[in-house]
This record gives structure tokens, sequence and C-alpha cells, in this order.
């Protein structure tokens, strides 16, 4: 009897639990079982492996020969056990010394040829092993540089089996010519989830860095819209914009994430495991370090929005969006329970998943923006009569938005049509994004000095109690806000998150606590009610 054992990672949502492959050859008739809760997908490797080994050059042991996977109560799904397996097989049949194989995680899939092709969440994988104690990782070539994000980790990327074999039977390496460049890799499309990538924006139109296409000086007027929008890029508060169609409601929210600052090593790895495992990584780019963007159309069903599906779930656009933006055009026309479902991961930056195959938690800290049309038309004003919708469609149409959610989005702003004179006028623009971006950051340097020690780094994290006990507005700043409490314009939930805003807007106009301007400011971005105070942050500094 001949036995060799290797480890692969079986993934859970982008957690992975590391699995032991195990490869026994017993005498008889020559069979292949795979035993260890498979699916579909990982029980097919069977026929994928024994090709494989094939054309790679070594002999299929032909004898009765079992593949177990352990722990067996693990459910295990896709190709990425392909590797781990061919190289059991190959210890047990002592192609391979198995002592070697013993302490070494493999991930990939590989092809009848006995290529070695990229699988979904090589970095959570390989942050599973890392944490469990292994020091060497085996990934497809293309795969390395994402599997090298892990510190304290060898990796090796192999292009195929015959060079996995030869560097593992200490051989001489074959070459291995590398594929046609510039023609399209019909199984790295693959690993891309239906429904995703480019046209949800997830390849971010406007999340580099001081992105010159769609810069913050475009907009036309708008001096409210674009102060809620520094205010949520530098608090991290949610964002609702409502005005009539054409007034730039889409083209502030793209602009939003450029100036956003970048992500630090930790947000970026978050970021990138649950790109990783939705397929979203662009090959030439294996760290996402600026915020995502994601933009689903409305039609998106709630298994698209926050995650789900068959078998395992996969992540939705609120985990996509993740230290990003998650974009809501045309928020009424959503589904009502697509858009309650929110509710839940805008309060707790996660979202879990109860399937009968599992469990699944994913990270969901992300900054939401809706947009909306005052009617179904699009042009109830209050300065005009050009809508002719009646009375009853118009209270229809805006009760699509719940109360509940809407009460936790911190600012809503209405989105004023722009004039003929703001169009056309030669003067000078509003301010760069750049420009923007820089105060910003500095407004989120302070915040993060202030609740350094503390588990949170934005002002929208911190909860209301440690708002009213620790940090202090200045005495008598809040009485408009708590008056407003009384009369029932505010919650108590709404109270809070007027004070996070005034805790904004102190740190971008450089504030030690905030005032009562501050607060008068963050009531206004909260109820759209005139307080008298100037929208523009560079009039407060």
């Amino acid at each position: 009897m001949a036995f060799a054992r290797t480890c692969s990672v079986a993934l859970v949502g982008v957690e992975g639990v590391v699995v032991e492959v195990q490869a026994d050859l017993e005498p008889g008739v020559a069979a292949f079982t795979l035993v260890g809760l498979p699916d579909k997908s990982l029980t097919e490797s069977r026929d994928r492996v024994r090709a494989a080994v094939v054309n790679s050059g070594a002999a299929w042991p032909q004898k009765k020969l079992t593949v177990g996977l352990s722990p067996a109560s693990v459910p295990k799904s896709g190709s990425g056990f392909d590797l781990a397996v061919a190289a059991a097989v190959l210890g047990a049949a002592e192609r391979i010394d198995p002592r070697v194989l013993a302490d070494i995680v493999m991930i990939g899939e590989l092809g009848l040829d006995g290529r070695v092709r990229p699988v979904r969440g090589v970095l959570p994988a390989v942050l599973a092993a890392a944490g469990a104690g292994y020091e060497q990782v085996v990934v497809p070539e293309c795969a390395a540089a994402e599997a090298s994000l892990v510190p304290g980790v060898s990796v090796l990327g192999v292009r195929s089996l015959r060079q996995l074999i030869a560097v593992l039977a200490d051989e001489p390496v074959p070459d291995e010519d590398p594929d046609e460049q510039g023609r399209p890799d019909p199984l790295l499309a693959g690993l891309r989830m239906p429904g995703t990538g480019a046209a949800t924006g997830m390849h971010s139109i406007g999340a580099a860095q001081h992105d010159h296409g769609h810069d913050l000086a475009d907009v036309v007027g708008q001096t409210s819209a674009r102060t809620a929008v520094e205010v949520a890029a530098a608090g991290g508060h949610h964002l609702f914009l409502e005005g009539p169609p054409g007034a730039g409601k889409t083209m502030l929210a793209e602009r939003l994430p450029a100036i956003l600052p970048r992500l630090g090593r930790q947000e970026s790895l978050e970021v990138t495991a649950v790109h990783s495992v939705a397929g979203l990584l662009p090959p030439d780019k294996p760290l996402i370090d600026v915020a995502p963007y994601c933009a689903p159309h409305h039609s998106a069903t709630m298994q698209a929005l926050v995650g789900g599906g068959p078998g395992i779930a996969r992540p939705g656009a609120v985990s996509l969006s993740h230290r990003g933006v998650l974009f809501l055009d045309e928020t009424p026309e959503f589904s009502s329970h697509a858009l309650d479902a929110l509710r839940q991961p805008l309060e707790a930056g996660h979202v879990v998943i109860a399937r009968s195959a599992g469990v699944v938690r994913f990270p969901a800290k992300f900054l939401m923006v809706l947009a909306a049309n005052p009617c179904p038309c699009g042009r109830f004003s209050q300065r005009d009569d050009l809508c002719e919708c009646p009375p009853s469609a118009i209270r229809r149409y805006q009760a699509r938005l719940s109360g509940p959610l809407l009460d936790r989005v911190d600012l809503r702003v209405e989105v004023d049509r722009v004039t003929r004179t703001q169009l056309t006028a030669s003067g000078a623009r509003g301010e760069s994004t750049a420009t923007v971006a820089d105060r910003v950051g500095a407004a989120r340097e302070r915040a993060a000095d202030r609740l350094d020690g503390t588990p949170w780094c934005t002002n929208s994290e911190v909860p209301g109690r440690e708002l009213r006990s620790r940090w202090y507005a200045v005495p008598g700043a809040m009485d408009e806000a708590e008056r407003n409490l009384e009369r029932g314009v505010l919650t108590a939930r709404g109270l809070d998150r007027v004070l996070r805003v005034a805790w904004t807007v102190a740190d971008l106009v450089g504030h030690d606590r905030p005032d009562a301007t501050d607060v008068a400011l963050a009531l206004q971005l909260r109820t759209g009610v005139p307080r008298g105070v100037p929208m523009a942050i560079g009039a407060l500094t």
C-alpha cells in the first residue's frame, strides 16, 4: 500500500479552510474514487487529473486509487483542488517523494494537456494557508503576483504540471511555451461571474486618483451637491441625491471615488480578496489600492445586491463595493425587497447569507449613494409647475424608498436643474478633483488622529453613545438639532448622524470641535431645510 498527502484550500465566502488531500493506492481493479463532500466540478477533476498526468509524461497508476479530502464535513467546490490531487496521486505512485508534499499548499486547475490554469480566490486561499502556519504555496504562474501579497509565504508559480513534477523531484525544469499574446483566454474569461465587471462599473471609471477624464470641475453649479459629495467622502457618510433628469446626479456619483483616499494595506487586502473570489482582478494589477465603484442596474435582484445564488453564496454588489462606493441610480425603480435588504449591511458593515449549503459572511462596508427623480416624470419641483403627475402618483413614487432605509442616509440633497446661464458661463469652474481630494485627505487624517486607539477610522463608524460621552461639540451647538428631535423632524438615530456629519464638517474646515455653524450645515445636509449658512466648504474655512 502507498500513501501520500498534500494540502489545498476550500473557500467559504472569502474565508478559507485548509484541506488535506490524501491519496491511497491499493492492489485491485483500477479505479479512481474521490471522497470528502466534493461538488460536481470537483468530482469531474478525476478525468482532468488523469489526462493531465498522462499528457505530462508520467505513468498513471493501474491500481485502486482513493483520494480523500479532509475534513470531510466541509463542503468543497471548484476546480482549484486539481493540482493538489495530481501531486498526491504522483506521491502515492512514488513519482514524487511523499515527504516533500506534506507541508505544501497547492492551488490551481489542470487542463487536459497538463497546463495549470488560474482559479478564483487565490489571495484569500493563501491568506488561509498562512494563517494555518504553512510557508510554501504552489499556484498558477499568472496568479503568483496575487499570492505574493501575503507576507511570510514562499510562492512558487508553475505553468504546467511537468514543471511542478520537475521542481519537486529535483530534476531540470522544462521550458513551457507562453500563451499567444493578444489572444483572449477563454478560461480567464470564465473566471468572471456573469453580471459583474465593466458593465456594473467594477473597473471604476472614477477610482483612479485625480482621474482627469472625470473631474469635479466638470460639474456645473450644484454647490450644495458638491459639498455633500465632499462631506460624504471625508466622513464615509451615505448620500441621497434627488433632482430632475440631466441635473448631474450620475456625474457627481462617478466623481466621488476619485476624491476618496487610497486604501491602506489591510483595506487593499480585504477588497482584493473579495474581487479575487468574484474573479474580477485584472491580470496586470493583483492588488486593488483605490476605492472600488459598483453601479448595478435597477433590475438587479436581491441576490445580486447582497450576495447569494445557488450552492455556496457568491459576493453581491454590496461586497464588491467594500471600502468603496455603491451607486444605485434610479433608486425607486429597484425592488423594495432588494433595497430593504441593504439595511443590515449598512449598519453592521458585513452581510451574513444563510443557505442550505452553509453560512457565508462577506464584508460590506461601503459608501452608498442613492439617486432618484422627484416624481415619475422627473419634473416635480417646489419652484415651478412643469410636472404633470397627479399628487397620488408622486406620493406612491416617493414611498418606494422606505423610511428606515432613508433614516440610515446621513446626507440628503436636492440637485437643482442647471440653468442656461450656468451652462454657458465662461467664468472660473468649480474646484477640481485634486483640490477636493487634498482637503478630504487632510480631514481623514484629523479624524484618524482623534480616533487613534479605537476600532473606528471614520466619523460615520463612531457609535452615538461614544460621540455623546467622549467627543463633545461646543456647548450650545446641538441646541437646534435637539429641538428638531423634540418636534419629530429627527429620530434618535438621525440626531446621532447629524453629530457625526458635524464632526466631519469640523474636520474639513479645521475646527477642533463642531460649533453651531458646523451643526447647522450638518442639519441642512440632513433635512434639506436652509439654515442660513454657506454651503461651500471653502467659504467656512
